[in-house]
């Protein structure tokens, strides 16, 4: 019976040996390693936004997240009841978390992590560190350790059911973990088109999240062999470094850029309006030298800012441009042959079409006006009679207007690729019903963003030929090579004739006293440009409520370097574009001159006649 049941007990032994050794053995392997083994993730540093001249607008620093093990502050481990408290006393103030918040974290022993602050900085985790040691060294002292002895003799030998505060370390379980940190050296310097990085680090705006896969590298990883948390050297182990994200480098010039913020910040409060944006364009190269608006944010503390504030509204705002939009007109008109600068246009008021009558910004007896004087003095009459002409019916000249604004890029997008850009709106031609067909040429029933109408200005200025816009100017590879933006594209949209004829008739809007453009002008320069004032679109009522103002322009006129446009939203004091952007204009334009180091104008400007007399 005993080697029966010797040889039953051996035969179990066998088959375990078996199953261990030769059936499971692969998995019962990978398992130990699994347990044997630890991998770290090693992040991958994000690549910085830099201006033109390479001072970083977003950059990543080392940061710390604090962490805490909630099981090490239970009374068992620390002899305290509220060692939870405790603990959340000492670094509330250092952290600058509500000490109720830290507590209740810590009141979770069956979770055994718990992050207290994330991204925190150096000089917050070497406080924590300097009171973590500190607290440690009194702990040990001689007096702490005969209360620890005491504390193991049962009550009625003089024991004691918990220590005293100054015998325990109330952080011992708090640590902390190296991560990095997204940082904005200028504050809310671009802001609105640099974007922002969420909790985790990923771009969740602007061109932070247009550019993450770019911008966000390559994470990586360390194994290596442990047991009992520590490491084993000769156990082997494996490390895949991360590679950095890739640097951008913008168009964007720091000091025109600062410039452009500071007097549309200005302005719209001034206005009492909603909002503004002013951008700057090289018109040479498409490349957008500034993009401010106002108000902004500043991406180091999104919860000072709304929601409304951390979009890009120079982009992704749809507004109907009103009269800056007559420049596409009148290029359609001259370019076609239709009329020349000095055609003669009589403007009665009102001009009735249809079932409506079209008026102009002020009443007035019939003006006799050249083509040039109807651009000068924004008379949307005379745009009407104008734009008539494209073709022998009205069916006819909507196709043609319609053909001229797609070739200015009006609905579609600018080639930026920016995450929400609006690509504005504009009708079909054979859905130009009603009095759409009539508005649509002064710049009302269509719709664009800032960009786009700054576009259509550094048409004209670069001779007729549109140059995509961009704002990346190259990018930095992690090995430090650096490459740059391929060139923007081109395409003709108006004859080289046409172009220099619009820009001398645009002077006459700044030149000439009956011109609206008058606030806009700068001393020693030519400048061309346009006034808007629309109505505009709210979307609360569903129609028409408050203006947009607007200005336009380019400089030197006779040698175009620059294009800066202004826009302001719904303002309450006051609302012609040349009353409140024709400052904006020449505040920004001089700046940008000066700066860029922009020759004055060698010749005056031809004052074209605006009138003629019957």
């Amino acid at each position: 019976m005993i080697t029966i049941a010797l040889s039953v007990v051996f035969s179990i032994f066998a088959g375990r040996l078996v199953q261990l050794q030769l059936l499971d053995s692969d998995a019962l392997a990978a398992d130990a390693n699994t347990n044997r083994y630890l991998n770290i993730p090693i992040t991958a540093e994000r690549g910085s936004i830099t201006s033109s001249d390479g001072v970083a607008l977003a950059a990543t620093v080392d940061a710390y997240d604090i962490t805490a093990d909630p099981a090490m502050f239970t009374p068992e481990a620390t002899g305290l009841p509220d060692a939870p408290e405790q603990a959340a006393a000492l670094l509330a103030p250092i952290l600058g978390v509500p000490k109720e918040k830290i507590a209740a974290d810590l009141h979770t022993p069956k979770t055994r992590y718990k992050r207290l602050a994330a991204q925190q900085t150096p000089d917050v985790k070497n406080q924590i560190s300097d009171l973590k040691s500190g607290l440690e060294k009194q702990a040990g002292s001689r007096a702490c350790q005969a209360q620890k002895r005491l504390l193991n003799k049962p009550a009625e030998e003089g024991g004691r059911t918990r220590l005293d505060n100054e015998c325990v370390n109330p952080l011992a379980g708090v640590f902390n973990r190296d991560t990095q940190k997204r940082v904005y050296p200028s504050d809310g310097l671009a802001a609105n088109l640099v974007g922002f990085v969420n909790a985790e680090g990923e771009g969740a705006g602007g061109l932070e999240q247009q550019y993450q896969k770019l911008l966000a590298g390559k994470d990586g990883h360390s194994s290596y062999a442990q047991a009992g948390g520590r490491l084993v050297p000769t156990a082997g182990g494996s490390l895949e470094p991360a590679v950095p994200g890739t640097d951008l480098r913008l168009s964007i010039n720091r000091d025109i850029q600062w410039a452009a913020q500071r007097a549309i910040t200005d302005q719209v409060s001034n206005a009492g309006a909603e909002k503004g944006y002013v951008i700057v364009q090289d018109v040479r190269n498409g490349q957008v030298l500034a993009m401010a608006t106002s108000p902004g944010f500043n991406p180091n503390d999104l919860s000072t800012a709304k929601n409304s504030q951390l979009g890009n509204p120079a982009l992704q705002d749809a507004f109907e441009p009103g009269s800056t939009a007559k420049l596409m007109t009148m290029a359609a008109v001259l370019d076609t042959g239709k009329a020349t600068w000095d055609t003669k246009v009589t403007v009665p008021y009102p001009l009735v079409r249809g079932d409506v009558a079209f008026k102009d910004d002020v009443e007035h007896d019939t003006w006799y006006l050249t083509l040039a004087g109807v651009l000068a003095k924004s008379s949307n009459i005379g745009t009407i009679e104008a734009a008539q002409t494209l073709g022998a019916t009205q069916p006819e000249a909507n196709q043609v207007l319609h053909d001229y604004l797609r070739r200015f890029g009006i609905g579609q997008q600018t080639g930026l690729g920016f995450p929400g850009e609006t690509a504005g709106l504009l009708d079909k031609p054979e859905d130009w019903k009603a009095s759409k067909q009539y508005t649509i040429p002064f710049g009302q029933g269509l719709s664009v963003n800032a960009l786009q109408a700054t576009s259509v200005f550094s048409t004209i200025a670069n001779g007729g030929v549109r140059v995509t816009p961009s704002v990346v100017q190259g990018t930095t590879a992690p090995d430090g090579k650096y490459s740059a933006a391929p060139a923007s594209e081109q395409s003709r949209v108006v004859s080289e004739q046409t172009a220099k004829t619009l820009t001398e008739m645009l002077e006459s809007v700044v030149s000439d006293e009956q011109g609206t453009g008058g606030k806009a002008a700068i001393p020693g320069y030519r400048v061309a440009g346009k006034t808007g004032t629309a109505n505009r679109v709210d979307p609360e009522v569903g129609g028409y409520r408050g203006y947009t103002a607007s200005f336009i322009g380019f400089a030197p006129a006779d040698q175009p370097r620059v294009t800066v446009s202004c826009v302001i939203q719904d303002p309450v004091n006051g609302h012609f574009g040349g009353q409140l952007c024709g400052p904006v204009f020449k505040q920004v334009m001089e700046f940008t001159l000066k700066t860029l180091q922009v020759p004055p104008s060698g010749s005056e400007a031809p004052n074209l006649p605006v009138e003629w007399k019957p």
